[in-house]
């Protein structure tokens, strides 16, 4: 292969990657409580996504207009189990704020 054939465009995400980026929504007290204060969405992510990368599969994914991403790390907790301690996972959360007018809906009903 040439290294043109291998470059890809800086602005440009793979589509797989971003099949990938978004875990899961997350719903929550918390999460509800951000969204109808500051039309934010909640995801878990992948702990290597970059907040390009988020903005690019939520605008994919969802077909809504994002204004910013702000990301999380949230350390996993250490648990007591049977045979000694162990530790949960490390999840990453990304903050997705929405832009003025733009809502989305997991519910499954047609907004």
């Amino acid at each position: 292969m040439s290294a043109e054939q291998t470059k890809k465009p800086l602005t440009k995400h793979a589509e797989s990657r971003l099949a990938t980026v978004l875990i899961a929504p997350i719903v929550s007290e918390k999460a509800t409580s951000a969204g109808e204060k500051h039309n934010q969405v909640l995801f878990k992510v992948l702990r290597d996504a970059t907040k390009p990368e988020i903005k690019a599969a939520v605008e994919l994914m969802f077909k809504v207009e994002v204004e910013s991403v702000a990301t999380v790390i949230q350390k996993g907790k250490v648990k007591r189990f049977a045979k000694g301690v162990g530790r949960r996972d490390h999840v990453k959360k990304a903050y997705v704020s929405l832009k003025k007018g733009q809502e989305l809906n997991f519910s499954g009903e047609a907004a």
